[in-house]
């Protein structure tokens, strides 16, 4: 009965999708890259909550929900300020210029190679990061709530690889040949779907502690995991309150206001004002993030007495305990979405930044609208096939699917956030200047991370040993405090970034001072009611870590 109501659902949401967006123009760069210029607030909001909003968000947090508690929640509640910083600043400057990727905007600001640069890590971000990341958390969420493996004959490393395929298949033929406005409507639908279903896990979940009873359950969670609860992390969590200031901050601007495969969808706005509306909507949604991405971690610890080996089986472990049979079809179908969603966007970006950055500007300076949209789809299937062939292989990563993810994202988000900011709020500072701090930020932090923190790290622990510490929960602390946090890592090299482009920019200063013109493309007229849901938004997240602390 399950599968038949997931096949059915899913059915639908491609039925819906392929009648709104049969009749926008894909020949051209703006119909299928940014459905025509004419996504409104909801369908805005939701597309970029679903984006948000997949399997690895969901099992990765819960994950650490599982392991941590509620102090992972910054990286929802935080994301709301940067949502309001994107709709208050970013977006007009987007919008006005009528750029349809973000290298357009560097491009015009400080040359073409520093639009190939990042458009090469962005291409290098999604291929090797959010691609395969996306697959194997959605993958992994399928298997165990449909006991996959089981039902397969297959050990579960192998039932990866073939979920990973089907899912990629199907989300590349989504992305690649129904452009942004199909993905965006098929979005919109499942962000209903998943928000629904999101919150029956922690309904149910809490009634399952709790003798049938929600309240209770919130008792029982407040009484036994009081720590559960501390919003602010300790020196040695995964997310040490003083990050809050530096990493913190970085990850969510870069996320909401630059990367391509969540700009995207405000990039497709009619006007200033839809786009702004759909930004603040969803920032409000993501406030109550955490009842969806933490709560049911933290229920799962209770519920299986904290005796998950792999801390990212908590959420799909506990949907399989505790929601009805009659709801599992319908929610496994929008969490297909969700999987669906990130891929696909992930995967549009990846084509649009190809096929408008990249093959025009060094393969086919004369192709036509035609041909750039052609090259695109190619290189999104050769993507698609490469992403589906390394997914599995990120089966039981070291410290979680989430911590991977964002740890690895910190060799571009900084410098890519630092030359959008500096290159808007700065006149002169030179192309050359950006060239030099993308280059040093990606090496220097890959180097410190991957290189320098392994030796340090490695040092602490075997003189910890030969001093006879040999329990591995005072190894892993030892460990933990030898090097700092990857969040003050990007925050320091963050700092330096922006010295090294008003350094090198005191010597050799852009020719001319930058001025953005006008394209009208759309309108710029701002949401009349921008401001008060801006300062709406920014006290409820201040609120809750004060009623947290």
């Amino acid at each position: 009965m399950g599968l038949i109501t997931f096949a059915a659902f899913t059915l639908l949401v491609a039925v819906i999708a392929y009648f709104a967006s049969r009749k926008t123009d894909e020949t051209t760069s703006d119909g299928y890259f940014l459905g025509g210029r004419s996504l409104t607030g909801p369908v805005i909001a939701g597309s970029l909550l679903l984006t948000n909003l997949s399997t690895e968000q969901i099992i990765g947090t819960n994950g650490v929900g599982f392991s941590e508690g509620i102090l992972i929640a910054a990286y929802e509640v935080i994301a709301a300020i940067a949502m309001v910083f994107t709709a208050f600043v970013l977006l007009p400057k987007y919008l006005k210029g009528g750029i349809s990727t973000i290298p357009q905007f560097l491009e015009t600001r400080y040359g073409k190679l520093t639009k190939t640069i990042v458009s090469i890590l962005f291409l290098m971000a999604y291929a090797i990061s959010m691609l395969p990341t996306v697959l194997y958390s959605g993958a992994l969420a399928i298997n165990t709530m449909f006991d996959i493996p089981e039902r397969m004959g297959l050990s579960p490393e192998s039932a990866l690889w073939v979920t990973v395929w089907i899912i990629g298949l199907i989300g590349s033929i989504y992305a690649i040949f129904g452009g942004l406005k199909a993905v965006a409507v098929s979005d919109s639908i499942n962000a209903v779907g998943l928000i629904i279903g999101g919150l029956l896990i922690p309904i149910f979940g809490l009634m399952a502690i709790g003798d049938g009873s929600i309240i209770n359950g919130m008792s029982v969670l407040t009484t036994n995991l009081p720590e559960k609860f501390e919003i602010l992390g300790g020196p040695n969590s995964s997310v040490p309150w003083t990050t809050l200031f530096t990493g913190m901050l970085i990850v969510n601007f870069y996320y909401w206001g630059t990367n391509q495969a969540i700009i995207q969808r405000a990039l497709g706005a009619k006007n200033l004002a839809e786009g702004q509306k759909g930004l603040c909507l969803a920032a409000f949604v993501k406030i109550l993030g955490p009842i969806i991405v933490v709560l049911p971690g933290i229920i799962a610890f209770q519920y299986f007495n904290g005796e998950l080996e792999n801390a990212d089986e908590a959420y799909p472990m506990l949907v399989k305990a505790v929601l009805p049979t009659a709801f599992v079809g319908f929610f496994a179908a929008v969490l297909f979405g969700a999987i669906l969603s990130s891929f696909n966007s992930a995967l549009n970006s990846s084509v649009t930044l190809f096929g408008l950055d990249l093959y025009k500007q060094y393969f086919n300076s004369n192709a036509s609208e035609k041909q750039v949209v052609r090259a695109g789809k190619t290189f999104g299937v050769f993507l698609a096939i490469f992403s589906m062939a390394i997914a599995p292989l990120l089966y039981g990563v070291e410290g979680g699917i989430f911590n991977y993810l964002q740890e690895l994202n910190g060799s571009f988000s900084v410098p890519i956030l630092a030359i959008i900011l500096v290159g808007i709020f700065s006149k002169r500072v030179s192309g050359k200047s950006a060239n030099i701090a993308i280059v040093f930020a990606v090496v220097t932090y890959l180097v410190t991370l991957y290189v320098i923190k392994p030796i340090i790290t490695g040092a602490a622990v075997s003189d910890a040993e030969l001093a006879g510490i040999t329990d591995v929960d005072q190894l892993s602390l030892i460990a933990a405090e030898a090097f700092p946090s990857f969040l003050h890592i990007m925050g320091i090299i963050f700092v330096l970034v922006l010295a090294i482009l008003f350094g090198v920019s005191k010597f050799y200063p852009r020719e001319t001072e930058y001025q953005e013109e006008y394209t009208r493309q759309v309108d710029i007229t701002p949401w009349k009611h921008l401001k008060p849901a801006g300062i709406f938004i920014c006290l409820a997240v201040v609120s809750i870590y004060i009623y947290f602390s």
